[in-house]
């Protein structure tokens, strides 16, 4: 249980650097180009791998070439979200996006669906119908386009990922996706001749930790839990919403709409029935 708590913790505090960014007008894309050097580097510290061989780049070139500009460019997105729209709604939408790997299952690798996979699916779409949901004001209209760009993200990421797990040498891979992608944003950061300062690049490398031990942590968790993964499931989601929210309207005093409170406890119920699903299916 303590590595979930840590994994909980390093996620919800990825929102809050990305918070504070804003605060400090830290440029987010020069926080994020850094992050994928220094998540590369750990990741080689940590797992030492190997470089992948010719057939293993042939099948799994495009896992990391689509990933390598998927991540960097979903992690603008979210910091974007999370300025525009708070801490509270952008790890919602986040977490949310467990229903599109979800649904993939069913549709390509046809996984049976239950009646508890249909409730929370439905539950999903309206936990993001309270959670997108705008006035008239162009700046909830746009925090509300973000959103759904966190939550369409993540979840083809989460779909990449799996299929990057059943290829040989995962590792290799990810190393070279972190390369890639840490490569793409220093040539973005380059073209737009971001402005530079200690404390933003300072940032960008604590990104880079927060991450991987976002990674590890969960890892270590569903090894030490090995008999329970609909825990670490339910509890990474939920701790995450529940610690986003806490967070947000503490320390950052974002104001909850109605709505939004309906938001999050239709998102913990979603998380809820779908952990229940998969437990139930592991049982039958």
């Amino acid at each position: 249980m303590v590595f979930l708590l840590l994994s909980v913790c390093c996620s919800v505090a990825v929102s809050v650097l990305l918070k504070v960014a804003r605060r400090r007008s830290w440029e987010v894309a020069l926080l994020v180009a850094l992050n994928y050097p220094t998540a590369a580097f750990t990741l080689w510290l940590v797992a030492r791998p190997s470089l992948p061989d010719a057939a293993v780049w042939r099948e799994g070139w495009w896992l990391f070439a689509a990933l390598g500009v998927l991540l960097p460019s979903v992690f603008i997105v979210m910091g974007r979200a999370v300025q525009a729209a708070g801490i509270v709604r952008a790890d919602a939408a986040q977490r949310l996006a467990l229903v599109i790997p979800l649904v993939s299952a069913f549709v390509l690798f046809r996984e049976q669906l239950s009646p508890w996979s249909l409730v929370g699916i439905g539950l999903v779409f309206a936990a993001l119908f309270c959670l997108l949901a705008y006035g008239e004001a162009k700046e909830s209209q746009r925090a509300s386009w973000l959103l759904v760009g966190v939550w369409a993200g993540y979840g083809v990421i989460d779909v990449l990922l799996k299929a990057l797990s059943q290829q040989a040498k995962v590792t290799s891979l990810l190393l070279v996706t972190f390369v890639l992608a840490g490569a793409l944003m220093a040539g973005y950061v380059c073209w737009r001749r971001v402005r530079v300062s200690a404390a933003a690049c300072a940032a960008g490398v604590l990104l880079g930790v927060l991450n991987v031990g976002n990674i590890v942590f969960y890892i270590k968790a569903h090894t030490a839990m090995k008999e329970n993964p609909s825990v670490v499931f339910a509890g990474m989601n939920v701790g995450v919403i529940a610690l986003g929210t806490l967070v947000g309207a503490g320390f950052f005093g974002e104001r909850l709409l109605l709505r939004h409170v309906a938001g999050l406890v239709l998102a913990v119920a979603a998380i809820g029935c779908l952990t229940w699903a998969r437990l139930s299916a592991g049982a039958a």
